[in-house]
């Protein structure tokens, strides 16, 4: 008995219009990416004022056994340094309610460093790295490797700490934010 499945997914239907194709360069896989939601995340490091973070959508786990997360910062942003410094960083995946709070990271509004968490509630871990208190849930990690790309570094980070929420998160996708329940 052979099933045949009711959708193909790799077969290709002949159509008289077509998308168009764009040239290969920084704009066209920037709008190529804003097609795939991401889940969003506030990446924190630091103590006291030297205290910075950034929202990403590129923190995901590296592996499960052993526990290790993967995040790309942007070389010339003012996070990396400080995660460099103190060997910590906090993946915060952000609740539903957290709008506010991504777009100060994203450094909308102008605030940077520790003006940015302003308005939040903050602990700390094991790794010492800023964890949001209310988050859907909180990843600490201290630095295991960094890898400087192009214009990224990518940051592996072994899983000393997490913390659950009960609420649901924020995805960003096509330049908005969607809440996802929980």
């Amino acid at each position: 008995m052979s099933v045949q499945p009711s959708v193909r997914a790799f077969d290709v239907e002949a159509t008289t219009s077509h998308p168009a194709n764009h040239h290969v360069d920084a704009e066209g896989l920037k709008r190529a990416l804003r097609a795939l939601g991401g889940g969003v995340s506030i990446i924190t490091a630091g103590e006291g004022e030297t205290r910075t973070g950034a929202t990403v959508t590129s923190a995901t786990a590296l592996s499960i056994d052993p526990p290790r997360m993967i995040v790309t910062l942007n070389r010339s942003a003012s996070t990396l340094p400080v995660v460099e410094r103190y060997g910590h960083f906090c993946v915060n995946v952000v609740g539903h309610d957290h709008e506010t709070l991504a777009n100060q990271f994203a450094g909308l509004g102008g605030l940077k460093g520790a003006e940015r968490y302003h308005g939040a509630e903050w602990i700390r871990l094991e790794s010492g790295a800023p964890v949001l208190e209310n988050a859907a849930a909180a990843i600490d990690c201290e630095v295991e490797e960094l890898i400087e790309r192009h214009s990224h570094a990518i940051v592996l980070g072994r899983v000393v700490g997490i913390r659950f929420g009960n609420r649901g998160s924020l995805v960003y996708r096509d330049g908005r934010y969607f809440a996802l329940g929980g």
